[in-house]
């Protein structure tokens, strides 16, 4: 079969998504012999789904997940302390609209990382610019930055976007710089943007992680003015499915008695 006529002039013009669909929208035109505009607009429709799934996928690289957690992925049962209306509310992404918080603090293997990064997923979807970072590794990052001159950069990139996720808060000790640069993000991102942040440390044992009572104060009544806090209480969810895997299956059970 010749190549349709209108081929390369797509090709040209970076038209890729009209490109790949042409020749199955030209059968499709011809069986149900649509017009010109309503092929036009077949077309137009799916580069337009294109440009839309290449920056979803731009997006969600620069977020900086360290791995793809959806928010259908999330198993309510396994955390029944988790209010999933709350949840279902807060992925509709309208506390970032109204520049508000969500702190989610419990145990380790609670799913607090899940919900975050599901969050951010939203978010992204609804074409909102998020920025993912284990908190002490941000700190480390922008630290060492400051050799290269890229410190500037990468906090303007924490500062601006639209959701800022800071993953493990107090999970690992914070130095004196440490705590500047997270008080600076804090500061700069009150009321102005959002911030998700997850601790496996209760709200009361925060301002220890700072080590400096004053800049803990200010950075902590920024932090949770305008916030929704979710206390999760219970076992950790990968240490119920190691013992349900460890579990020998019933049958074999049964053999043994």
């Amino acid at each position: 079969m010749l190549a349709h006529p209108l081929l390369p002039k797509l090709k040209a013009l970076r038209l890729s998504g009209m490109a790949d669909s042409l020749e199955e929208r030209s059968e499709l035109a011809r069986e149900q012999k649509l017009t010109p505009v309503e092929f036009l607009a077949l077309l137009l429709d799916d580069e337009i789904d294109r440009r839309q799934r290449k920056r979803l996928a731009r997006m969600e690289a620069s977020a900086g997940f360290e791995n793809v957690k959806l928010l259908s992925g999330f198993d309510f049962s396994a955390a029944p302390t988790i209010d999933r209306s709350l949840v279902l509310e807060m992925a509709t992404c309208s506390f970032i609209e109204r520049k508000e918080n969500w702190l989610i603090c419990g145990p380790t293997g609670a799913g607090k990382s899940h919900l975050a990064t599901a969050m951010g997923y939203e978010a992204i979807k609804r074409g909102y610019s998020v920025s993912s970072h284990a908190t002490h590794k941000l700190l480390a990052e922008l630290h060492a930055s400051r050799a290269d001159g890229s410190a500037s950069k990468l906090m303007h990139k924490v500062t601006t976007c639209d959701l800022l996720i800071l993953d493990d808060f107090g999970l690992r000790p914070i130095t004196a710089q440490g705590a500047d640069d997270l008080y600076e993000i804090i500061h700069c991102r009150y009321e102005r943007s959002s911030i998700i942040l997850t601790s496996n440390r209760s709200p009361a044992e925060w301002p220890e992680v700072f080590g400096d009572s004053l800049l803990a104060s200010a950075a902590l009544d920024r932090l949770t003015h305008h916030a929704r806090v979710t206390v999760i209480t219970g076992e950790s969810y990968r240490q119920r499915t190691r013992r349900k895997e460890a579990q020998p299956p019933e049958n074999a059970v049964s053999q043994t008695a």
